[in-house]
C-alpha cells in the first residue's frame, strides 16, 4: 500500500511539474490565450513570463554599457550618467506614448476589435517618430551645452560629448522600441515584445566591447562606441517589430488599410499619453536634480551613484515586466466590461512583485559592495555606491507595488492620477528632502539616497488609496 501511494504522489508530482514546464513554454513561444476568461493567475504568469525575461535582457543592457565603459575611467561612467539623466526625458515621452498606446489597444483588443486597435498602432508609431525628429535635431547640436550645464568637466564637455550627440541624434530607435513593444504587449503578444528586446540587447552586448576598445576588424572609438553599439542594436530591432507588424499572424497585423493618419485618433493618444508625459517627466526630472546634487561630490561619488542606479535598474526591471502583466489585464478585462477582475489582477501581481523585490533587496543590502565590485575597482566609488546600493534597498517592497498600481491606473488610462502622485513624491518630497539631507542636514550624498526611499513610501501609500477609491474603473478611453 505504501509503495502504491508514492507511486500516485510521484505520478502527480511529475504531471503537475509537466503542466508548469508546458505553462513555461507556451508563455515563451507566444499564447493564443483569451486574458478575459479563464483563470487570473494563469493568465499572470503567461503575460508575466515573457515580460520579465524581456526585462532581464533590458537589465542586462543597463549594466552592459557601464560595465564595458567603466574601463574607460570615472570621466566615462559619469558621461554616461548625466547622458542617460537628460535621456530619461526621451524615456519620459516614449513610456508616456506607450501607456497611451497600451491604454487604448488593450481596450480595443477586449472589446474584440482588431482591425481599429491596428489603426490606432498605426497612429502612435507615427506620433513617437514625429516627436522623435524634433528631440534628435536640438539635442545633437547643444550636446555640449548640455553636459555644461548639468556640471561636468572640460574633459567631459571637450572630448566624451561625442556619446550624447550619438544618443540624442538616435533617440527614434528608443522611441519606436517603447511604442510598439507596447502595442505588442497590450494585444496580449508579450513573447514577440519579449524576443525584440533580447535582439537588440544581444547585438549591443556583442559590439561594445568591439566598437569601445577596437577588437578585430573594428575600430576603436571609445565612448562613442557604446553609443553607436546601442543604437544599431535597437535600430536593428525596430526593423523587425516593423517586419512583424506588416507581415506577422499575431492578435495585431497592419495593412495598407491601417497606414493612413486619423488625427482624431492621435489627438485622443496625445490627451492620455500627456498624463503618462507629465508623470514621468515629474520622476525623470527629478533624478536630474539629484543628479545635479551629487555631482556637487566630485566625479567620483557622481559615478558611484550612476553605477547603483545601474545596478537598481538592472532589478527593478523584471518587476517592471511583472507591472505590464497588470496594465495589460487591467486594460483588457475593462474593454471585456469586467471591472472586478481587472482590479483582482491588480492585487494578486502585486503580492508576486512585492515577494520578488523582497528576495533581491536581501542580496543589496548584505553585500552591496560585491555588486559595484564588478564594474569599477576605484575604492572611493566602490564605498559610497554600497552605501548608496544598500540605502535604496530598503524601499524594494515599497517600489514593487508601487509599480504594479501606478501601472494598473496607466493600463485604465488613467494618467492623470499617477502625474499627481509623482508631482507629490518627487518634487514635494523628494527634491526638498535630498537638498536638505544632504546640504543643510550635512548627511551630503547620504541624504540624498535617504530621500529617495521616503519618497517612494510616501508615493505607494497614495497610490494604494486611490486604487481602492476605485474610479478608475469608469474611465473611458
Amino acid at each position: 500500500m505504501t509503495e502504491h501511494i508514492k507511486s500516485n504522489y510521484n505520478y502527480f508530482r511529475r504531471m503537475k511539474f509537466k503542466r508548469i514546464w508546458d505553462t513555461i513554454k507556451e508563455a515563451v513561444a507566444g499564447t493564443s490565450q483569451d486574458f478575459t476568461k479563464g483563470s487570473l493567475p494563469r493568465a499572470i504568469f503567461l503575460l508575466s513570463v515573457p515580460m520579465v525575461l524581456e526585462m532581464i535582457m533590458e537589465s542586462v543592457f543597463a549594466v552592459a554599457d557601464i560595465f564595458f565603459v567603466s574601463r574607460l575611467g570615472a570621466d566615462a561612467v559619469a558621461t554616461v550618467g548625466i547622458t542617460e539623466s537628460i535621456m530619461t526625458l526621451v524615456y519620459a515621452l516614449s513610456i508616456g506614448l506607450a501607456m497611451a498606446t497600451t491604454a487604448m489597444v488593450s481596450r480595443r483588443i477586449g472589446e474584440q476589435k482588431p482591425k481599429e486597435a491596428a489603426t490606432t498602432a498605426f497612429q502612435a508609431i507615427i506620433t513617437g517618430l514625429s516627436i522623435s525628429v524634433i528631440i534628435a535635431i536640438p539635442g545633437y547640436i547643444f550636446a555640449e551645452d548640455i553636459l555644461r550645464l548639468m556640471g561636468a568637466s572640460g574633459k567631459m564637455v571637450t572630448e566624451l560629448s561625442g556619446y550624447t550627440k550619438i544618443m540624442f541624434a538616435g533617440n527614434a530607435v528608443i522611441m519606436l522600441l517603447f511604442i510598439i513593444n507596447a502595442i505588442f504587449r497590450s494585444a496580449g503578444d508579450a513573447a514577440i515584445a519579449m524576443r525584440v528586446l533580447w535582439i537588440a540587447n544581444i547585438l549591443n552586448i556583442i559590439l561594445d566591447p568591439c566598437l569601445i576598445f577596437g577588437i578585430g576588424p573594428f575600430p576603436e572609438l571609445g565612448i562613442k562606441g557604446a553609443a553607436i553599439a546601442t543604437n544599431i542594436g535597437r535600430g536593428t530591432a525596430v526593423v523587425y517589430q516593423l517586419f512583424i507588424l506588416f507581415n506577422g499572424k499575431r492578435r495585431i497585423k497592419l495593412s495598407w488599410r491601417e497606414v493612413q493618419v486619423r488625427f482624431d485618433l492621435i489627438y485622443r493618444l496625445i490627451k492620455i499619453s500627456l498624463g503618462g508625459i507629465g508623470q514621468n517627466i515629474i520622476a525623470t526630472s527629478s533624478w536630474i536634480g539629484l543628479m545635479r546634487i551629487v555631482s556637487i561630490y566630485g566625479s567620483e561619488v557622481l559615478a558611484a551613484y550612476t553605477i547603483a542606479i545601474r545596478i537598481i535598474i538592472f532589478s527593478l526591471l523584471p518587476s517592471w515586466g511583472i507591472s505590464n502583466a497588470a496594465a495589460t489585464l487591467v486594460g483588457q478585462n475593462l474593454g471585456a466590461k469586467q471591472p472586478e477582475r481587472a482590479e483582482r489582477s491588480i492585487w494578486i501581481t502585486g503580492r508576486v512583485n512585492m515577494i520578488l523585490m523582497g528576495f533581491i533587496s536581501i542580496f543589496f543590502i548584505t553585500m552591496p559592495e560585491f555588486f559595484i565590485q564588478l564594474f569599477i575597482q576605484d575604492a572611493k566609488v566602490v564605498e559610497v555606491g554600497g552605501v548608496c546600493l544598500r540605502i535604496l534597498s530598503y524601499g524594494f517592497l515599497a517600489y514593487g507595488l508601487g509599480m504594479v498600481l501606478i501601472n494598473s491606473l496607466n493600463g485604465a488610462g488613467d494618467t492623470k492620477t499617477p502625474t499627481l502622485i509623482n508631482f507629490l513624491s518627487f518634487w514635494m518630497i523628494e527634491i526638498p528632502l535630498a537638498y536638505f539631507l544632504a546640504i543643510i542636514a550635512g548627511f551630503e550624498e547620504n541624504g540624498v539616497f535617504i530621500s529617495v526611499v521616503i519618497a517612494e513610501i510616501f508615493m505607494v501609500s497614495i497610490a494604494y488609496y486611490f486604487v481602492k477609491r476605485g474610479k478608475w474603473k469608469l474611465k473611458q478611453v
